[in-house]
Order: structure tokens, then C-alpha cells, then sequence
């Protein structure tokens, strides 16, 4: 059997070496247009910033240990330029020689990748914009900037790729400055949860214009001026285009292939497209949403090797299908961690779902071991059934560990409510007795029981418009003296009891605090006592967190350059 593999990074590496593993005797061939198989896409804005110093370490296999190791011929610098179906042939160019000539195969597998999104702009093609996908971009960047020495730079675009190059550039002493059009950095969160990651942002210096659209770039002298629609330019020594990817699937569009979101490869659960014998995987096919079971095109590096295992046990008889992305990923954000699994509150209601949260700033591990640090959670969960749609967290120590049990609890199909029977590993320095995971589960068994009930940011305009509501702030006097908001009445939670007089049983009470918890006491209190009480979900700092970001976006985007 021969196999014929089109692109030798995630997807199409893992399927190489898999079939090696199942079938001694297949003929494999991988044809790869860059320089390099095998390497680490996740790893290059680190080498920019010398965190990853050896050039070598973002390459996990050259064609030679391939080859030597599993005996694969990996053609690097060989791009296919066609395919043909109806006679099982590739027409590939070989790149160093020009030379061009087909490949006959018994099995074809797509593993192109998704190419940097690049609208038709003036000035796209400037040799001082970049974009970053392969090592040849890694490796042109790396040496504009040990050789021009910029002192400032354009991100265009608050994704993945656009947060660590911008964290990057900026440990090397580079003015950064992000501009997109969208008003919140990583779509993956919900906007309340992203506005932590914003703050981080500004922290660290980095320049944040939300709200603004890039229209082109023009030369000026030694740097180059990016264009803002209804903005004045920016001025920067550099810009880097991190909008996005589009499936890179030209060659499946020619042939032929069925094709849907964007013009992405359309497969089966076992990866197969709509012709024979002709397998994709990776960022260019479009898969099923784990969690809603709508298509999606999600661009990770967990699923594009998974689904590049399954191709090779399929090829090699087997029967294993893919069961859809759940989108779980992480981040590092200066010194902060942002992670994410399954459907956000946002996308959760685009997609026709009733859903409730629960927000709670639990420690990463015990309050009484020192060097605690607060994480910012957010669970959504469907209404009436429990079912667990997703989560967010946003913190520091820890994050990782959470969202990984949240994302086994999503694919196990757990019942949010179950999230607070989960037997979790326990010790001071790593955690707490009630697990932050745990402490989800409790709130949302206490909603489930008619427990807890709770009010939202999103109320906020009509619970203060609500001239029959009573409002109560349940923090100390220092904390509501020091910030509060206006129309909510002090009054300390250890002090409660004894101003329930002073309370109209009539009237619906929203109570808020620092975190939720005093609050959810003061909730307890007031409904064994006969009032209707409401509690705030996330708390004082969480509402202080969103409002300051909100405001400082809202001036971004009126503003541009006069921050």
C-alpha cells in the first residue's frame, strides 16, 4: 500500500509515524512546500522572544530521524500543486529544482494547514509586515529584528498567535500596539471574562485599540504607517498580521472535494472526505462541535493529531472515528494563564441554548498556605437539564489543572451539578479541601435546588432602575467607602440580623460582595427569614474588573491615538 501524506507538520506527521507503527510494509510519502516537518507552530512566537533559544528545538523530527526512525520519505520543499482523483496522482513542484512530476498513490491524506488570513490591503506585501505560520517566518522576523532593532511594533489582531507575539516582543523591549476590529482580545471568552486579560495586557505596557480596522500600509522613511479607517496612522518600525487563518484548501477546492465553513475540507466522523480513498486532517476540515454538534472550524493542535491517528488506523483496517472539538485551550498572558473549554456564555445563545453561569473567585490552593493567588471561573451550564456546556478560568497557579477536569467533565457528558462529587486530589500547596471545580458544582446544585439564586451583570441597568428592589452591599464599611455602587445600601453581613427590620418583605433584595460569598451568607439569611433575595453572580471585584475595562475599550475605540 502506498500513501501519499500533503503536509509534514501535526496532522500529516502523526499519520505517517502511526502507519509506520501499524503497517511495516506501507510506502510513505509526505510532500512538505516549507523546509521543515514536523515542528512546533505553538512554540515560534517563544523563539522570537529568546524564551526558546535553540532553533533546532522547534523542530521535533527532521526528514532524516524520520526517515531513519521510521522509515517515511519526507520530501521537503516539494509543493503539490494538483491532484487527481480519477487516476490517484498528485502533480508535485519541487521547489529547489523546479522540477515537476506526479505521485501515484493507493491512499491520499490532506494535511495543508490553515494559512495566515491576509485581506486584500494596500502595503500587505511591504517588506516590514509579517506574518507567522511556518519556521521560514519565525526565521525572517527573528532576523529583521536582531538586525533592524525596532523599537515598536503593530500587532493586527488579539488571537492566540497575536497575544504571545505581543507578549514576546514586548520582554524584548519593543513598544507593542494591538489594533483589531472586534472590541475583546480572544473570542474564545466571553467579553467579561477577556476583560481580565485585557488588564493584563495594559499592565505589561502593551497598547490595546479595540474598536479600529486596519485598512492598508504605506512606507514612511525607515517605518511604516498603518492606516486606520476614520483614525490617524500609526507609526511603528514593524507589523505582524495576526487576524486569523482560512483553511488552506485551494487543492481540494480544485478537485473537487465537498467543501463547507470558509472552504474547508467536509469529512466524516472517520475523516474521510467526499471522495475516495483521499483522507484530511487538521485546520483545513471542518469538524462537529463536541458540546452543540454544529459545524465548526477549530484550529488547535490536539485535534489536528488526533485526527491524523485516526486516519492511520483507519487506512491500516481499523475503525476509529472522531468525535468532535471541544475547543479546550490555554494561553499564557504575561504573568497571567487564561484557558477555555467547550462553548462560551456568547456562543452558547447564538446557538439557541438557555443557559445560566456561575462566576467565583475561588484560591488555587488552601487560604491558610502561603502564596495563594485568586482565579477568576466562569461555568455555563444549559437551564432546567444541567448540562455542562463550558468553562473559563482566568488566574494564575493552577488554571490549567481546573479547566483540564472541567474539559473531562464536558466529554464524559457530567451534569454541571456532578461537578461537586468529583474526588479530586487534595494537599495545601496544590489545592484546597473544596476544590475550585467542586465549589462550581456546589453553586450550581444550590440553584438546581432553589438554594441560591442569583442576578447578573447583565441586570444591572434594570435592578437599579427598579424602584421596588432593595439593594444591599454586605461588604465592610472600609470596602463600601472605598468603592461601591451607587443606590446599594452598607450593611456588614455579620451585622444583617439585626437590621432585617429596616428590610420590606415585600420587595425583591439583590445582595452583592467582594467575591459572592458573604453575599450568598447574606442571601441564606434574608430567604430563611421571608424575603426574596438575589445574589451577585462573581462579586464586587469581578463587576470593578469588567466596568474599568469596559470604560478604558469604550475610550480606545473614541480616542485611537490620543491614548
Amino acid at each position: 500500500m502506498k500513501i501519499v501524506i500533503v503536509g509534514g507538520v501535526a496532522g500529516g506527521a502523526t499519520a505517517a509515524a502511526r502507519i509506520r507503527r501499524l503497517d511495516e510494509q506501507a510506502q510513505i510519502i509526505v510532500f512538505e512546500r516549507s523546509g521543515y516537518v514536523s515542528y512546533a507552530n505553538c512554540g515560534l512566537p517563544y523563539y522570537i522572544g529568546d524564551v526558546i533559544t535553540d532553533p533546532e528545538a522547534l523542530t521535533l523530527q527532521t526528514p532524516e530521524s524520520f526517515f531513519k526512525r521510521f522509515r517515511v520519505t519526507m520530501k521537503v520543499h516539494h509543493e503539490v500543486t494538483a491532484l487527481h482523483p480519477e487516476k490517484k496522482t498528485v502533480s508535485v513542484k519541487n521547489l529547489t529544482t523546479g522540477e515537476v512530476f506526479e505521485e501515484s498513490y493507493d491512499k491520499l491524506i490532506l494535511s495543508p494547514g490553515a494559512k495566515p488570513t491576509q485581506p486584500k490591503l494596500p502595503g500587505i506585501d511591504m517588506e516590514k509586515v509579517f506574518t507567522l505560520r511556518t519556521v521560514e517566518d519565525t526565521f525572517r522576523l527573528k532576523k529583521y529584528i536582531e538586525t533592524k532593532k525596532p523599537t515598536s511594533a503593530v500587532l493586527a489582531g488579539g488571537g492566540f498567535i497575536g497575544l504571545e507575539l505581543a507578549e514576546n516582543l514586548k520582554d524584548l523591549g519593543i513598544d507593542v500596539t494591538i489594533v483589531q476590529r472586534p472590541k475583546q482580545l480572544m473570542n474564545p471568552f466571553d467579553a467579561d471574562m477577556a476583560s481580565f486579560i485585557h488588564n493584563e495586557m495594559r499592565k505589561h505596557g502593551v497598547k490595546l485599540l479595540l474598536g479600529h480596522t486596519v485598512e492598508g500600509f504605506e512606507e514612511k522613511g525607515e517605518t511604516i504607517r498603518v492606516l486606520l479607517k476614520d483614525e490617524q496612522p500609526l507609526h511603528a518600525d514593524l507589523v505582524a498580521l495576526a487576524i486569523g487563518v482560512t483553511p488552506d484548501t485551494h487543492l481540494a477546492k480544485e478537485a473537487g472535494l465537498q467543501l463547507g465553513i470558509k472552504d474547508s475540507i467536509v469529512v466524516n466522523d472517520r475523516m474521510e472526505t467526499s471522495i475516495p480513498d483521499i483522507y484530511a486532517a487538521g485546520d483545513a476540515v471542518m469538524v462537529k462541535h463536541y458540546v452543540t454538534g454544529q459545524d465548526a472550524l477549530i484550529s488547535l493542535a490536539g485535534p489536528a493529531n488526533k485526527q491524523g491517528r485516526i486516519i492511520a488506523d483507519n487506512i491500516c483496517g481499523g475503525d476509529s472515528h472522531y468525535l468532535g472539538s471541544q475547543g479546550s485551550s490555554v494561553i499564557k498572558v504575561f504573568d497571567l494563564t487564561a484557558a477555555t473549554t467547550g462553548i462560551n456564555e456568547t456562543n452558547a445563545r447564538k446557538a439557541g441554548l438557555d443557559v445560566d453561569t456561575v462566576i467565583l473567585s475561588p484560591m488555587n490552593h488552601a487560604g491558610y498556605y502561603p502564596g495563594g493567588k485568586v482565579m477568576t471561573m466562569k461555568v455555563v451550564f444549559e437551564k432546567n437539564t444541567y448540562r455542562l456546556l463550558g468553562a473559563q478560568i482566568v488566574g494564575y497557579e493552577g488554571v490549567d489543572k481546573r479547566i483540564d477536569v472541567l474539559s473531562t467533565a464536558i466529554h464524559a457528558n457530567l451534569k454541571a451539578t456532578s461537578l461537586q462529587d468529583l474526588d479530586l486530589a487534595y494537599a495545601p500547596p496544590y489545592s484546597s479541601a473544596k476544590d475550585p471545580v467542586n465549589m462550581a458544582g456546589f453553586m450550581i446544585d444550590n440553584i438546581a435546588n432553589g438554594v441560591l439564586k442569583q442576578w447578573h451583570l447583565s441586570d444591572l441597568t434594570s435592578v437599579l432602575q427598579d424602584s421596588n428592589a432593595t439593594l444591599i452591599d454586605v461588604r465592610t464599611i472600609s470596602e463600601y467607602e472605598h468603592s461601591h455602587i451607587e443606590g446599594f445600601k452598607n450593611i456588614p453581613v455579620d451585622e444583617l440580623r439585626d437590621h432585617l427590620s429596616e428590610i420590606e418583605k415585600d420587595k425583591p433584595v439583590y445582595v452583592i460582595c467582594q467575591s459572592g460569598l458573604r453575599s450568598y451568607i447574606a442571601t441564606r439569611i434574608l430567604s430563611q427569614n421571608g424575603y426574596d433575595a438575589y445574589n451577585f453572580a462573581g462579586g464586587f471585584r469581578f463587576y470593578e474588573a469588567v466596568m474599568h475595562d469596559r470604560s478604558l475599550v469604550e475610550k480606545e475605540t473614541a480616542c485611537g491615538m490620543d491614548l
